[in-house]
């Protein structure tokens, strides 16, 4: 009985605290950051980059890879995004911030009346965001291109935090999520496929696949100044 009091403290208290951390990253807004926040977190933002992936990709290495590549990245992400969504977040519930039928939801700023669906843990941008990262980690082993995904990732895991539609704790499970999926994936990829994966690593005469993290970064620095003269609803 006593272990069960230590366990249910321990995790209010750790709920209290995410909520807390939640409502201190929300308190901070104003309008200009509600403008680029909103479109950060855009699902289809940044197509450009995804996009500018593939093509560099088909510059510098064999097509046959390439398209096993791709496929197991499409796979990839629809395991993170069906894990997360269909099967963890019915069987936690757990509201989101913003969601009107949490009590902590008068306290949250809402950006443009976005308040996601009901449920919110885990967060599939999370666990999509992460494990498209840890999967071409795994697969290119490019340092450069490895630091923009990460920034690119703890941007928009920011961005659902500020929007009051994530928790922290719902952005770090994901992150989890995308992890594992990501290892599950590039496993499978290596077991079946060693000496394909084995083509799309460095060597001293491989690309730096430079393009992605430039147009990344444009893209960015686009949204910032956009963020300054538009208000968008999405």
């Amino acid at each position: 009985m006593s272990t069960s009091i230590l366990l249910f403290t321990f995790l209010q208290t750790l709920a209290n605290r995410d909520a807390e951390f939640t409502l201190a990253i929300n308190s901070f807004h104003c309008g200009y950051l509600d403008n680029f926040m909103m479109m950060y977190s855009g699902r289809f933002i940044w197509i450009p980059v995804y996009l500018g992936l593939i093509v560099i990709m088909f510059r510098n290495f064999p097509p046959k890879p390439v398209f096993i590549c791709l496929l197991f990245s499409i796979l990839l992400i629809t395991l993170c995004d069906q894990t997360a969504s269909t099967i963890l977040r019915p069987m936690f519930s757990r509201l989101r911030p913003a969601n009107p039928d949490n009590p902590i939801s008068p306290y949250i700023h809402i950006v443009d009346g976005y308040r996601g669906g009901h449920y919110g843990f885990p967060s599939a941008h999370s666990a999509n965001c992460w494990g498209a990262l840890f999967f071409f980690f795994f697969v290119f082993r490019r340092r450069i291109l490895s630091l923009t995904l990460v920034m690119w990732a703890f941007l928009m895991c920011w961005s659902r935090i500020y929007l009051g539609v994530h928790y922290l704790g719902d952005i770090m499970c994901g992150l989890l999520v995308g992890l594992f999926c990501a290892s599950v994936d590039y496993y499978i990829f290596q077991l079946l496929l060693h000496q394909t994966a084995n083509q799309l690593k460095p060597n001293a005469h491989s690309c730096k696949l430079y393009s992605p993290c430039l147009i990344c970064g444009i893209e960015t620095a686009m949204l910032l100044i956009i963020a300054i003269f538009t208000r968008f609803s999405f």
